[in-house]
């Protein structure tokens, strides 16, 4: 669990990275948080923080998986139609890393309502 923790923070901190060179300077940062690149986490600083959360699935039509989450640190008003622009962008990149930091697994990036979330093989292994 650990080791699959850490392959799927690397790709959600490539998928920042990507994020922040598109749109990073789009929109004022929050003045309580660090730029981009200032501390050692890209969670921690910069417009974006983008990771994913695991879910059982309880009311979803797909079931478990992770779902992408993207919040912005800035206090500028950002549209709706901009925000999903931006999220349809992080869960096309998702899908395009996910083969490359996941080649043993068939991982894939589905839209859940007005989310997107992983899906596929989590499989841990054997105890």
């Amino acid at each position: 669990m650990t080791e699959f923790d850490d392959r799927m923070k690397k790709l959600f901190d490539e998928v920042d990275d990507f994020i922040e060179d598109l749109y990073g300077d789009k929109y004022c940062l929050n003045p309580v948080r660090p730029h981009r690149g200032e501390t050692s986490n890209p969670e921690a600083d910069g417009l974006f923080n983008i990771g994913a959360n695991f879910t059982p699935g309880f009311g979803s039509d797909l079931g478990r998986g992770y779902l992408i989450d993207m919040s912005m640190s800035t206090l500028d008003k950002v549209d709706e139609n901009t925000r999903h622009e931006i999220l349809e962008t992080v869960a096309k990149k998702v899908n395009e890393l996910l083969p490359v930091h996941f080649p043993e697994r068939c991982l894939t990036v589905h839209r859940d309502k007005n989310q997107y979330k992983i899906q596929g093989d989590f499989n841990l292994g054997v105890v």
